[in-house]
Order: C-alpha cells, then sequence, then structure tokens
C-alpha cells in the first residue's frame, strides 16, 4: 500500500533547468570549454559537483572543481533572483497536497544544492507539506547511483515497497529503479531527450497520479 512519495525537483516541482541552463553556459564561457549539446543532456539529475569533476577531468582544466561550482552557482543565484517567470509546474502544488491530505509522507531528493533546494521551498512555501528534504549534493554518489532514494525511502520509515518515485530523467529514474522503488516518469514539455522506457508508469498530466488512481499500484 501507498504510504509515501519521493518527488525529484528540478523538471517535476519547478522547471528551473532554463535557468541552471544559462548559469552552467555562463559559466562554460567565463572557464572557456564548449559543452556540446549532447553532452550538456547526460548532465541532466547530477550534482553540481558531479558535474563540475568531469569538465575538469573532460577539459583538462587546471582549476578547482569547487571554482566552477562557485562561478556556475553565482550566476544561477542571480538569475533565480531576477526571474520574475520561475513558477511551479502546472499540477504539482494540488498533487502535493492531494498526497498530504491523504497522509502520505513527503520527501525531496533532488540533485540540486541545498541552498538551491532551501530557496524554491521558501519562494513557493513547500516545507509544510514535506517531512525532509535530500540533496544529492550531500551525497557520495549521484543519480544513477540508487543512494539519494535509499535513504530518502529511510527517511520515510517505510519500505521501499510502500513508496514511489516522480522522476523526469533518465539518470533519476534509473536511480529509482536500481533502488528497487516504483517510479513514475514525468514526460513533460520541459523534458526533452529523456528516456522513460525504465519507468513503471509514464505519465504527461500530474491529475494522472493523484492518491487514489495511484494508491493501488504499490
Amino acid at each position: 500500500m501507498l504510504k509515501a512519495v519521493i518527488f525529484d525537483m528540478d523538471g517535476v516541482i519547478v522547471d528551473t533547468e532554463p535557468l541552471h541552463k544559462k548559469a552552467y553556459h555562463n559559466m562554460f564561457s567565463d572557464v572557456e570549454i564548449e559543452v556540446n549539446p549532447v553532452m550538456y543532456e547526460g548532465f541532466t539529475g547530477q550534482s553540481t559537483e558531479n558535474i563540475c569533476k568531469f569538465l575538469c577531468s573532460e577539459f583538462q582544466l587546471s582549476r578547482d572543481p569547487s571554482d566552477l561550482m562557485a562561478i556556475k552557482r553565482k550566476h544561477f543565484k542571480y538569475l533565480f533572483e531576477n526571474d520574475a517567470e520561475l513558477s511551479l509546474l502546472d499540477g504539482v502544488l494540488p498533487l502535493i497536497q492531494n498526497y498530504y491530505n491523504h497522509g502520505m509522507k513527503l520527501v525531496l531528493a533532488s540533485s540540486a544544492s541545498m541552498p538551491n533546494i532551501n530557496s524554491i521551498f521558501k519562494r513557493f512555501d513547500l516545507d509544510k507539506y514535506f517531512i525532509a528534504k535530500l540533496s544529492g549534493a550531500d551525497l557520495k554518489e549521484s543519480k544513477p547511483h540508487p543512494e539519494i532514494f535509499i535513504k530518502a525511502a529511510q527517511v520515510t520509515g517505510f519500505s521501499t515497497g510502500e513508496c514511489i518515485v516522480i522522476e523526469d530523467s533518465t539518470n533519476g529514474i534509473e536511480a529509482a529503479k536500481a533502488a528497487g522503488i516504483f517510479c513514475v516518469g514525468y514526460n513533460s514539455l520541459h523534458s526533452k531527450n529523456q528516456d522513460y522506457g525504465k519507468a513503471d508508469l509514464v505519465i504527461q498530466n500530474f491529475s494522472e497520479i493523484e492518491y487514489d488512481k495511484i494508491s493501488h499500484l504499490v
């Protein structure tokens, strides 16, 4: 029986990807590297730290990954504070409220840094619905490794068989399945070139997974 729901953030709760993309490409320009679209798409669902470590290795940069992280986050902070169009994705707040009102334990499990997570949750007043927030940046492994979802399930106090994950990325879906958790793949207009083949259920609208429609699936 469904008792807990684990949400990804970027691409599921809010679409910060355009802001991240601008911030990353501003950083790429600052450190004078060229990242092609295919390589960039492969970063989806990974932590900023792991991406910056990869870039330093791939482009043989003399900079420390932490330098790249600081540059990227400086750009993102500016964009976050000055982009008035940033909003929750359509239908996600009613879904969060639907689960909350049915007594579900809600946990956030995102590759975003905790400062970014906290900024989003404060801006949209989401803390009251969630029992915990996990950042992949604070863990040893990054999606598609299952560490973040294993820990998220542990936080709920329930078994992985009593949880579901809502994800929009190839790496996130692979991580959820590697953790042994039922995974809903959210194939939205914001999710481009992601593979939903391993998801247990693929949706395009959050109304498809309201509690009464999905509680029997796990």
